[in-house]
């Protein structure tokens, strides 16, 4: 015997597309970059009076409804205007220790589906040697999974993938106290917890700096260095997470505590 749970109705999520401010003007939007008229146009084949979203990438999200494609443009009615509703309140900058294996792009996508603003790659003691034109390289790579997974996800900001940087460098922008707070798992914390830390803090920060380290952790001495320029040492819990692990967890984890 087979059983009927009544009709099953599809779900369509609409595509969402990111332009400058520039390109949104008279009650229509009109779209100029190649790659995202190709996936209008050839990859979804939407015609005319077929909707999507956009997002003027500030501060607006916008619900159109396709009015003209050609080879050089798409222009789209704008049907609806709303703020961003799904962009978190508190930015979070990773910065990740340049991890083995490409492992760099599921740390980028997972820390932008869970919230983060911004990410910068950091050359530590423990990264494999390439140096910074090394990894300059593969920056438009990771900008671009970046802008895939924002899209996935709905977001209304592309969070922006920096140029790699030096630990050094990374230590002296947390030192300036650009961040309302800053904080780094330590395998060797055992007293304060990352909950202990975010519940410690004064007041509900705007912006907070997570500091990641590579495959084998943090040296003690950058481990110092990060101490001296004023982030908390925290744990994660009782287990080692893996490096691709360890900043989307303790995203969730930020995002828990101090967003929703």
């Amino acid at each position: 015997m087979v059983r009927d749970f009544g009709p099953v109705e599809e779900f369509r999520s609409m595509s969402r597309f990111f332009v400058d401010k520039g390109q949104i003007a008279a009650g229509e939007v009109i779209i100029s970059a190649q790659s995202d008229i190709r996936h209008i146009t050839q990859a979804l084949r939407l015609k005319e009076g077929d909707r999507f979203e956009v997002s003027d990438s500030e501060q607006w999200e916008y619900e159109v409804e396709l009015s003209h494609s050609s080879k050089s443009e798409v222009r789209a009615k704008i049907l609806d205007k709303q703020r961003f509703s799904r962009e978190p309140a508190l930015k979070v900058t990773l910065f990740q220790g340049i991890p083995k294996h490409g492992k760099m792009e599921s740390i980028i996508q997972k820390s932008v589906e869970l919230g983060a603003s911004s990410i910068v790659p950091v050359i530590m003691a423990r990264t494999v040697p390439a140096g910074k034109d090394g990894f300059l390289k593969k920056t438009e790579r990771w900008q671009k999974v970046s802008s895939e997974a924002v899209k996935q996800c709905r977001r209304g900001v592309v969070p922006k993938v920096a140029p790699a940087a030096a630990f050094s460098e990374m230590a002296e922008v947390i030192g300036t106290g650009k961040f309302d707070a800053a904080v780094f798992p330590y395998e060797n914390e055992e007293e304060c917890t990352i909950k202990d830390a975010l519940r410690g803090l004064e007041g509900k920060p705007g912006s907070l700096a997570l500091a990641i380290g590579p495959e084998g952790g943090f040296s003690d001495e950058e481990a110092a260095l990060l101490k001296e320029a004023g982030a908390l040492p925290v744990s994660l819990g009782k287990t080692i997470l893996r490096t691709e692990t360890a900043g989307p967890a303790a995203i969730a984890m930020v995002m828990y505590e101090l967003e929703l």
